[in-house]
């Protein structure tokens, strides 16, 4: 082999080096966490996934015990990144609780208007999984919860009457912000006003 026939080995050596193929596993479930969001978690089957990640059911089930535990596992993955969003945009105003309201609606509304936004993945798993065992609903189930617990305590940092309520009322106006995202264009949808109704009800509850 010539110098020049060995120089382009190297670099192509290097290049694979650098951009190692994505192990079956992990093509399987971000392959299925796009489906997942972009068509529904009950449309979407396991020959779907495979096919679309290019590779065969055998290798699904090696990889995943079942459809519900790789669902269970999308909906965490979307669980820790919501909260890394959350906490990054808390961190920013700590101390200052109703700028981190605020900021945190301003944020929600540009992220749900998004032209590729389908709204909040959990919200919408909560909608198609109903059975109590299914190992996804508790996932749904304890992210909600902790955001409804997550709002209450800014309505009493924000030393609001009635902070249960204020906490709720900016909960209901954050999962109604994601819905509407489904059924109107962005741009003249209500999703587009949240921030401005996040700061009317602080407003009502805290003057």
């Amino acid at each position: 082999m010539n110098a020049s026939k060995v120089s382009q080995a190297v670099v192509e050596k290097e290049v694979i080096a650098e951009h190692p193929k994505p192990r079956v596993r992990d093509r399987i479930f971000e392959t299925a966490c796009e489906l997942f969001y972009r068509h529904g978690i009950r449309a979407v089957g396991v020959d779907t996934i495979a096919s679309e990640a290019g590779t065969n059911k055998m290798s699904f089930y090696r990889s995943f015990a079942s459809k519900d535990e790789l669902v269970a596992e999308y909906l965490r993955s979307e669980e820790r990144e919501g909260w890394d969003w959350w906490d990054e945009i808390m961190k920013a105003h700590e101390g200052n609780p109703r700028k981190q309201v605020e900021v945190l609606f301003d944020a929600h509304v540009k992220e749900t208007c998004k032209m590729d936004s389908r709204g909040c993945a959990l919200a919408n798993a909560a909608v198609e999984i109903t059975e109590p065992e299914h190992p996804a609903r508790a996932v749904v189930e304890q992210y909600k919860a902790e955001m409804r617990r997550r709002f209450r305590k800014l309505a009493r940092e924000l030393n609001a009457r009635e902070p249960e309520v204020l906490g709720d009322s900016l909960m209901l106006l954050w999962e109604g912000s994601y819905l509407t995202r489904l059924t109107f264009q962005c741009q003249h949808g209500p999703a587009h006003n949240a921030g401005k109704a996040a700061r009317a009800l602080i407003d009502a509850y805290t003057s």
